[in-house]
């Protein structure tokens, strides 16, 4: 679940069957208070063109769809007698477009297709802008993605830096302890190497913030933190003392921070240089 704020309306949009669906009820408050929010979703759906929209999409998207159904409301669309809920208009034609939601997040949601043209029933204001919320919302997801592949990409980096130790450093009949110090030790050569401080010694310094030091690392140091992972398996297996390891690792690491810090200040220049 992910919000988005639109003129001041904090609107609720939920993955579902991996599709994402937006509160037409959260949208309907910006226009009508809450308790008239199901009155404007039903006026809406009382419209021959919203009818028309609606089976249109669920033609092209939906295989199961009851098109018989939706021709007997078509023709009954704009009569001053017909009257429609969304619960009728997804149990008759089997619609997946809209999805009626009870107890916690309970409203009317629909496909981001379909709620952006509902939309225009509020404004054609808060059309535009709910589209580009929505695509903020969308680019801000990928960024996430991109850092967690980031992070995961350092944690399978990490597994193969610990299984070159247990094969190079860990003599035979240590204590769990000992094993424990031995990982330990080499996490935080790594991070002295990356960070210039150890794990306890950042956790000193920042007492308020939960995590470690990797979880606020930027995605350049992740990046780099991921190289000297690999390079410190290599070290370890061509039997490099640590204090020797420490030292290479931390001249690659500003070599390598000094390139990546390089690379994204010419890339924001270029960006900035754009008509």
């Amino acid at each position: 679940m992910s919000k988005i704020i639109v003129e001041n309306t904090e609107i609720t949009v939920l993955n579902i069957d991996n599709r994402d669906y937006i509160c037409l009820t959260d949208m309907a408050g910006a226009k009508e208070n809450d308790a008239r929010a199901a009155d404007v979703i039903k006026n809406w759906l009382r419209n021959r063109y919203t009818i028309e929209f609606l089976g249109t999409w669920e033609t092209i998207h939906n295989p199961d769809f009851k098109v018989v159904e939706f021709d007997h409301f078509r023709k009954e669309a704009g009569l001053p007698t017909f009257v429609l809920s969304c619960s009728e208009w997804v149990e008759k034609t089997k619609a997946i477009g809209i999805v009626v939601k009870k107890g916690r997040y309970g409203g009317t949601y629909a496909h981001k297709d379909i709620a952006f043209e509902f939309g225009s029933a509020i404004s054609v204001s808060f059309k535009l802008y709910l589209i580009e919320e929505f695509q903020r919302l969308k680019e801000q997801e990928l960024q996430q993605i991109g850092w967690s592949a980031k992070r995961e990409l350092a944690k399978i980096n990490y597994r193969i830096h610990t299984d070159a130790i247990k094969q190079n450093l860990i003599p035979p009949k240590l204590t769990a302890k000992q094993k424990s110090f031995v990982y330990a030790d080499e996490a935080d050569m790594l991070n002295v190497a990356m960070f210039g401080m150890t794990a306890k010694e950042w956790r000193e310094q920042n007492p308020l913030l939960k995590g470690n030091i990797r979880d606020y690392a930027s995605i350049n140091q992740l990046i780099c933190l991921s190289n000297m992972e690999n390079l410190n398996a290599v070290f370890i297996n061509d039997n490099i003392s640590q204090s020797e390891r420490l030292e290479k690792l931390n001249k690659i690491a500003i070599q390598q921070m000094n390139i990546l810090e390089d690379v994204e200040g010419r890339k924001l220049f270029i960006e900035s240089s754009k008509p």
